[in-house]
Formats: C-alpha cells, sequence, structure tokens
C-alpha cells in the first residue's frame, strides 16, 4: 500500500553521561507536566511520546542486580 509505514521492532538500551541524562528528565517532565507532546532521538530514530502516553515505574530484582525502569507507553498510529 502506498503510504503506509512499516512498523520494525527495536529494543535498544543506550547510556548516557549523568549531565545528559538529566537534561532529558528534565525536558521529558517539563512536557509532562505542561500537557506538551516530548520529542526524542534514540539511536538515530526521532520519536514523538504524546502528552496522553501511559508513564509507569517498574522494579526488578534477580541474581545480585537491581533495575528501576521508568516506562513510557502508548500505541501507536496506523496509517
Amino acid at each position: 500500500m502506498p503510504g503506509c509505514k512499516k512498523t520494525t521492532i527495536r529494543d535498544i538500551e543506550k547510556g548516557y553521561p549523568a549531565k545528559q541524562f538529566i537534561a532529558k528528565l528534565r525536558r521529558l517532565a517539563d512536557c509532562i507536566e505542561e500537557g506538551k507532546m516530548f520529542r526524542i532521538q534514540v539511536a538515530g530514530e526521532r520519536i514523538t511520546v504524546p502528552p496522553d502516553a501511559i508513564i509507569n515505574i517498574e522494579h526488578e530484582r534477580e541474581e545480585g542486580i537491581e533495575e528501576i525502569e521508568f516506562q513510557i507507553k502508548w500505541p501507536l498510529l496506523k496509517d
């Protein structure tokens, strides 16, 4: 179909220096507070998070490792 975008599966994890991470979190927090969409580029792909995205925090613990994930989820729009 012309004009249809094919969605590919991605699972990328990227580390950032503390100052860059803090700046991204501040921008995200400002957008959430203001009810605006948040735009970010991850591994070369631009991503737009809608203001009504679901936000949650996940905690995992296994074999001597603990992890906290700040998750933002939203449905993909179909073309």
